[in-house]
This record gives structure tokens, sequence and C-alpha cells, in this order.
């Protein structure tokens, strides 16, 4: 349903049974899925894919250039998944030559005047909540919550089921399963609330906690801690997704919290 007040350039590919509110603003080279609904005043530019069943609130940009110096003009995306909502005011860039593409997974939630930066990969089910900003090439895992007004450094990793505290510095890669808070930003723990709500069995998470333990209690460095995991503990998908993490972090990921 397109409202007479909308604008949609007739080079944009809208599925039949999308509702487009008045005042909003559709570009050239879009496609958007069926179910979609795109409030009023919302602007989506070229380069934008937005997938089925998602809600566009009021305000949201999706797809402006980057806000990056050395961008040249060259064609990208920015894609977003099936069943996303996206609120007020929240601005998604689109990517650079470095990716391609901006990247946001399915059934994600984006609270009001977020920013998601060029080339950032978001995974499925995250929760990226108000006023929170990511710079450019941030990759943020499945299920991962990034609370209200974090401001995150470019090339940082968030990894699946991450925690992080709102008003936090994200300086540092935060590995999966953590809770990260505190000022430096520091472990405080394995988010294992989360874990529980998504179905991990009480030995799944004894395990994660043993390994973090390791890692960030028992006063090893990073390099002893992670042999000491692949000697004495089990390989399991997540123990291993826990060492390549942290062997893959180009930033280096937190450190332990000193208080508790």
């Amino acid at each position: 349903m397109n409202q007479p007040l909308a604008y949609v350039h007739p080079g944009a590919k809208i599925a039949k049974n999308v509702v487009i509110e008045p005042f909003t603003t559709i570009h050239n080279n879009v496609e958007i899925g069926e179910g979609t609904w795109i409030g009023s005043n919302v602007t989506i530019m070229e380069g934008a894919r937005i997938g089925k069943n998602c809600n566009i609130f009021p305000g949201a940009v999706i797809s402006a250039v980057p806000q990056d110096l050395k961008f040249g003009g060259e064609e990208s995306l920015a894609i977003i998944g099936d069943n996303c909502t996206i609120r007020e005011c929240v601005t998604v860039n689109r990517g650079t030559i470095a990716s391609g593409q901006t990247r946001l997974g399915n059934n994600c939630l984006v609270m009001a005047t977020a920013h998601i930066a060029h080339d950032c990969h978001i995974g499925d089910n995250a929760i990226i909540v108000n006023g929170v900003a990511l710079a450019g090439h941030v990759t943020v895992g499945n299920y991962a919550i990034i609370g209200g007004l974090a401001a995150v450094h470019q090339f940082i990793s968030i990894g699946d089921h991450a925690m992080i505290s709102g008003g936090s510095l994200v300086r540092k890669d935060v590995p999966p399963y953590t809770k990260a808070a505190k000022e430096p930003l520091s472990y405080v723990g394995i988010n294992s609330v989360g874990l529980r709500r998504r179905g991990f069995t009480p030995e799944k998470i004894r395990e994660i906690q043993n390994i973090y333990r390791i890692l960030y209690q028992k006063n090893y460095n990073t390099t002893q801690a992670l042999s000491i995991i692949e000697a004495e503990m089990e390989a399991t998908p997540e123990r291993d997704e826990i060492i390549l993490f942290i062997r893959n972090s180009s930033r280096g990921v937190m450190k332990g919290y000193t208080g508790f």
C-alpha cells in the first residue's frame, strides 16, 4: 500500500504487500521484501536490501553513503535481514570497497537513534539498544546485546551471546558468552541468564564458566590459558569457538576485572 504522499523511485523493487507511509522517500536500486512496514519520514537510499516482515520506524535513514573520507562513491549495499525492527532515527550506512556491504541479520532489534556505520556485520537476533554508536568494520555476533549509549571502536569484534553494559566504551574485542562492564571495559562473568533463556543446559553453562575462569581468574597470560584449556578441557563447539575468537582477535580481548 503506497501512500500518495510517499515517493518511490520507479527503479525500486517493492513487494506488493509492503506498506509505505506518507512522506517517506525510497531511492533507486532499493529492494524491500514482503510484509515490511515503512513508517512516515523514513529515507531509504540506493543500495538498500530490506528483507521480509521488517518494521522501520519514522526518521530512520537506511543505506546513506558512509561517513568515511576514503569512500570514493563505489557501489555498495546495506542489507537488512528478515523480521527486523529498526526504531526511530536509526542510521545504517552502506558499505565501502573494504567489504562491499553493511549487513544486519535476521530477527534483530535496533532501538531509537542507534548508528550502524559502514561495513558493520551484525548476526541474527542481536539487540542494539538506544543511542549505541558502532564505528566502521565492527562485527557483532548472534544474540549479542549492546547496552544503551555504548560506543564501539572500529574493527571491534563482539562474540555470540555477549552482553555489553550500557554506556560502555568498547576498545577491545568481547569474547562470546561473556558480560562486559566497568571502565576500562572488563570481563565481569558469563551471560548465564541469557544462555539459560536460549536453552543452554546447566552443564554447558558450567563448561563455559570453567573456560573463562582459566582465562580471567587464574593469573595466566592469554597464551598460557589457551594452552591449558586445549590440554585439559574436552573439545566442544563452544570451547573451540572461544579459542578461535581469542586467537583471531586483531585488537586484543578485554581484560579481567580485578574488583571481584
